[in-house]
């Protein structure tokens, strides 16, 4: 298997940032569509555990737009072949240090290079962290 293919890297790495613009920016739109349409995607989040699409875009709709805005730090991402990837960084928000977690796969779908979120995990550190 070819790891960190420099073309499928590059595709993995601007899918990566359009989320995070997504996220910070609240386009709720942009966020499912990058989510995987299906009841096998996961999400756990830092109170939530949410299992299927449609728990998510739940979530989503219902969360505020207030205070999203965050800085990333040791950000990772490794493509596995042509076809699959994670995602891992940590980010820090106001006082709050945490991680979060992305397996990606492309698709056989529209748009984005058919890449989606297949599994998501997001986590705070104790207060005393830092990354």
């Amino acid at each position: 298997m070819d790891i960190n293919l420099p073309d499928v890297h590059a595709e993995v790495s601007a899918i990566f940032a359009l989320y995070e613009q997504a996220l910070t920016g609240n386009d709720v739109a942009l966020l499912d569509e990058l989510f995987w349409d299906s009841p096998h995607t996961v999400r756990y989040g830092v109170a939530e555990n949410l299992v299927g699409i449609d728990a998510i875009r739940a979530f989503r709709a219902a969360r505020s737009p207030v205070g999203l805005a965050r800085e990333l730090h040791r950000t990772v991402i490794t493509t596995y072949g042509r076809d699959a990837a994670t995602a891992m960084t940590e980010f820090v928000r106001g006082a709050r240090h945490g991680r979060q977690s992305q397996t990606w796969m492309r698709l056989p779908l529209p748009g984005h290079g058919g890449w989606r979120v297949v599994a998501a995990h997001v986590s705070l550190l104790p207060e005393a962290s830092s990354p």
